[in-house]
């Protein structure tokens, strides 16, 4: 086997691991890593919880000995500063270790590109790149958090063939298969927060949290966006007591009274600028998503707020369920009017991907975004990679 095929085989391993973090490490990295002597992995880690030892520590600890002289594999750049930990370059010295192949350089100003240099300067050989555009992908949310500010947004519809989501009077339990509401609730796990419409709170009643044996440590931050704060005083969101944050998105001008109500219930209410169309500006949502320090957020729906979220190019990755249901013309369509006359100005989605989810069909891809926020581009990634080295 090549040395290509033997950095990749390794790296896939650390990938594997570095999965284990996903919904346990926010806003830190997926990071897994191992240790190689002789051909062999002889030790291997990941970045398990938030605060917790992360990969590079965990791996050099289960090598021991064995370290000295050993090839470690790492996805992400190894830190040098101190944070909640401390620099996981001072351990991979101490260590004795002799090459370090990283999949991507960490973004974080106080890492890019330092940590490498850190180590090169000790004599350690560093090779940048190796499998990068999966390490990118994997870390799609923290890169694109730490470059702007903002959670990186997924979209999310369950959907008959034809593009409905639920009947001309509202039933929509269940749209999609059991398998696939199981893949929801992963997805949901894996999350910082949810997004809905008030629409989909009055038609549905969804609680929005993460359940079907998942465990968590916490329920991602439900967000339900309501102008007016028309929202059901019974809705089951509004219930806190399953420990689950919840915020309404509401206008600057929504009733005080309201809010005060809502505030009594340990609800949270944002008012927020409206946009041009006097709806609850998502763009302004987003950017206060990004200060409270979420690095994620799903859009579960309705229909017009995918239809705005699409509109304003907000969304990084949608995901399509489609179930082997027909319900025809009357019923309830996925997306809102997105103010398209041409077929050439549809949402064409880049690198599409399908899969089988019991009696489903899931197909995932990256529609367009706003220039600035195209975080999993491949001319992203590559910069990312550095240098080959």
């Amino acid at each position: 086997m090549d040395e290509a095929r033997i950095d990749r085989a390794h790296m896939s391993r650390v990938l594997s691991l570095a999965r284990r973090g996903a919904g346990w490490v926010s806003p830190n990295p997926m990071v897994g890593a191992v240790v190689v002597k002789n051909g062999r992995i002889v030790g291997e880690g990941y970045h398990g919880r938030t605060g917790g030892p992360h990969a590079e520590v965990e791996a050099l600890a289960a090598a021991g000995r064995r370290a000295k002289g050993a090839d470690l594999y790492v996805n992400l750049e190894p830190c040098c500063h101190h944070g909640r930990t401390p620099p996981c370059t001072d351990p991979i010295l101490a260590a004795g270790i002799r090459s370090v192949r990283v999949s991507i350089l960490d973004p974080n100003p106080l890492v890019n590109g330092k940590g490498v240099r850190v180590l090169r300067r000790h004599g350690i050989e560093v090779e940048v790149g190796v499998m990068a555009e999966e390490a990118a992908r994997l870390n799609e949310s923290y890169l694109t958090y730490t470059r702007t500010g903002r959670p990186f947004v997924v979209g999310k519809m369950a959907a008959t063939l034809d593009g409905k989501i639920a009947t001309a009077t509202g039933e929509s339990r269940w749209i999609s298969g059991l398998h696939s509401r199981r893949l929801t609730h992963r997805l949901r796990h894996e999350m910082d927060a949810i997004l809905v419409g008030v629409g989909t709170v009055t038609a549905d009643d969804p609680e929005l949290t993460v359940r079907q044996g998942i465990r968590r440590p916490n329920h991602p931050v439900r967000i339900v966006l309501d102008t007016s704060l028309r929202i059901p005083r019974g809705a089951r969101v509004l219930d806190v007591s399953c420990g689950a944050r919840t915020v309404v998105a509401c206008g600057k001008d929504a009733s005080s009274g309201r809010i005060e109500s809502l505030g009594r219930r340990g609800v949270e209410v944002w008012p927020l600028p409206l946009d041009s169309a006097r709806r609850v500006s998502l763009r302004a949502l987003l950017r206060r998503a990004g200060r409270e320090g979420m690095t994620s957020l799903l859009i579960e729906g309705g229909s017009e707020v995918m239809a705005s979220a699409l509109k304003a190019q907000a969304v990084h990755r949608l995901l399509v369920i489609l179930a082997p249901k027909i319900l025809g013309a009357g019923a309830r369509e996925a997306v809102g009017d997105l103010g398209i006359k041409k077929l050439s100005r549809a949402v064409a989605l880049d690198d599409v991907r399908w899969r089988r989810v019991g009696e489903d069909l899931v197909a995932e891809g990256y529609p367009p975004t706003r220039r600035g926020s195209e975080t999993c581009s491949r001319d992203w990634w590559k910069k990312l990679a550095g240098s080959r080295r």
